[in-house]
C-alpha cells in the first residue's frame, strides 16, 4: 500500500494560494495571527491545521473555507449523483412532484431519515432524501394538510438534508438547504422548529469561520425564542441548551473565553433536568452532550490537557444515550486532543474507535483527515490499523 493524496491537503492548498498572491510566509502568518512556525509545519503537514486557522487564513488571503480544505474524498460516483439529485429537489422546492402519501407512511419514513442522520448513514439518507423532501412538501402545500405540523416534517427532513450537506463538505449546497429549512419554519407557528432551523443557520456561518455572524444568530434565536416559548419545560430545555452548545463551538473557536464560559455554563443549567441525551428536531441534549461539548471547546482554546483528562474517563465508559453522530464527534476531538499533547497511541486509538461508532462520518471528517496526515509524516504510517484507517479516508491506496 503506498500513501498517495487523493487530493491536495490543507497544507498545500494553503502554501499554493500563498504563493499565487505573492505571499511570504511572514506576512501570511502576521495577517492570519498565527506564528511563522505554526505556518510552516501546516504547509508541509507536520501540525493539522484546525477549523479557526483555516479560518483565519481564508480571510487573509481572502478566498473561501471550502477553497483550503479542497474536496474531500467521497468514494464512488453514486454519492455525487445523488448529491445531485438531492440539488435539484431543493431548487424547486415550491414544485414538488410526489404525490401525498399516506399520513402513517409518511411519518414513518420522515422518522427513518431523522434515525439515519443520527446513525451518520448518509449514503441511505441521500437516497431517501428527493423523494421524501418532495413528499412532506406536497403534504404540506395541500390544502388539506398545510398545517404546522406538517410544515414541521418539512423542517425535520430540511435538518437531515443539512447534515448530509455539510458532512459531504457542499457548502453551496448547505446554505441553500438552510434558507429552504428558514422558509419552511416560517410557515410552522412552532418555535421548536424555528431553533432547528437557527441552529442550522449558525451552522453554515461556523462552517464559513463567520464565528462573530454565527454567535449573532445564536443570541437572536435565543431572544426569540424565550419570548414565544412557555414555562419551563424539557422541550424548552432541549431548544435553549442545543442553542447555547452552538455557541459554546462558536466561541471557543472565536477564541473568547467569556463567551465560551458563559453558554457552556447555561447550557449545563438547562442539562440539569436532562440526565439522559434526548434528540428532538435533529437536537441532541442533556448532560453527556454537554460534556462533550465542553471538552471540544478545551481542544478549541488551546487547553488539548484538560481535553486529554476529561477523553480518559469517557474512552473507559462510553456516554450509553447518544447517537453516533455525537459518538463519533467525541472520539474525534479526542484524537485531535492526544496528537496535541503528543500521544500517538492514544491518538490512534481515539480515531479508531471514531470509525467504529460513526464509520460514514469518519471517512469524510476533515479533521480525521488532518490527525492521519500529520501521524503519517510523523513516521506512523508502518501501523497496520492506522494505514486501515487512511484508506478508509482515500488517503492510501
Amino acid at each position: 500500500m503506498e500513501y498517495m493524496e487523493s487530493t491536495p491537503a490543507p497544507g498545500e492548498n494553503i502554501a499554493v494560494l500563498r504563493k499565487a498572491r505573492g505571499l511570504a510566509q511572514a506576512k501570511l502568518a502576521r495577517t492570519a495571527g498565527i506564528s511563522v512556525s505554526y505556518l510552516s509545519k501546516i504547509e508541509v503537514g507536520t501540525r493539522p491545521v484546525t477549523p479557526p486557522v483555516v479560518a483565519a487564513l481564508a480571510r487573509a488571503m481572502r478566498v473561501p473555507t471550502q477553497r483550503i480544505y479542497g474536496q474531500p474524498f467521497l468514494g464512488p460516483s453514486e454519492q455525487a449523483d445523488l448529491l445531485n439529485d438531492l440539488r435539484s429537489t431543493v431548487r424547486r422546492y415550491t414544485l414538488p412532484r410526489e404525490d401525498v402519501p399516506a399520513p402513517g407512511q409518511l411519518a414513518a419514513d420522515v422518522a427513518k431519515a431523522m434515525r439515519l442522520r443520527a446513525d451518520t448513514n448518509y449514503l441511505e439518507l441521500l437516497g431517501m432524501l428527493p423523494t421524501l423532501l418532495g413528499q412532506v412538501t406536497a403534504t404540506a402545500l395541500s390544502s388539506a394538510s398545510g398545517e404546522a405540523g406538517a410544515w414541521t416534517q418539512v423542517v425535520d427532513v430540511y435538518g437531515c438534508a443539512y447534515a448530509a450537506a455539510h458532512r459531504l463538505a457542499q457548502p453551496d449546497l448547505a446554505d441553500m438547504i438552510v434558507s429552504r429549512q428558514a422558509w419552511a419554519a416560517r410557515q410552522t407557528w412552532n418555535p421548536d422548529a424555528e431553533v432547528a432551523a437557527a441552529w442550522n443557520e449558525a451552522g453554515t456561518y461556523q462552517s464559513a469561520g463567520q464565528y462573530d455572524d454565527g454567535l449573532a444568530i445564536v443570541e437572536r434565536a435565543v431572544i426569540q425564542y424565550e419570548r414565544a416559548s412557555g414555562s419551563s419545560s424539557p422541550t424548552r430545555a432541549v431548544c435553549l441548551g442545543s442553542l447555547h452548545l452552538r455557541g459554546v463551538v462558536l466561541a471557543s473557536r472565536e477564541k473568547d473565553e467569556r463567551a465560551t464560559a458563559d453558554h457552556l455554563s447555561k447550557a449545563r443549567l438547562y442539562a440539569e433536568g436532562i440526565p439522559h441525551d434526548v434528540l428532538r428536531h435533529n437536537l441532541t441534549f442533556g448532560q453527556e452532550n454537554t460534556a462533550l461539548y465542553e471538552l471540544a471547546a478545551h481542544v478549541e482554546l488551546g487547553n488539548p490537557h484538560k481535553a486529554a483528562e476529561m477523553a480518559g474517563p469517557l474512552l473507559e465508559r462510553p456516554p450509553t444515550t447518544l447517537t453516533p453522530n455525537r459518538l463519533g464527534r467525541m472520539y474525534i476531538d479526542m484524537a485531535r486532543a492526544r496528537l496535541d499533547v503528543k500521544d500517538y497511541a492514544g491518538t490512534e486509538e481515539a480515531l479508531d474507535k471514531a470509525f467504529l461508532a460513526a464509520p460514514q462520518m469518519a471517512g469524510v471528517h476533515p479533521m480525521v483527515r488532518e490527525v492521519i496526515r500529520v501521524l503519517f509524516v510523523l513516521h506512523q504510517r508502518a501501523r497496520p490499523k492506522l494505514m486501515e484507517m487512511a484508506g478508509r479516508t482515500g488517503l492510501t491506496t
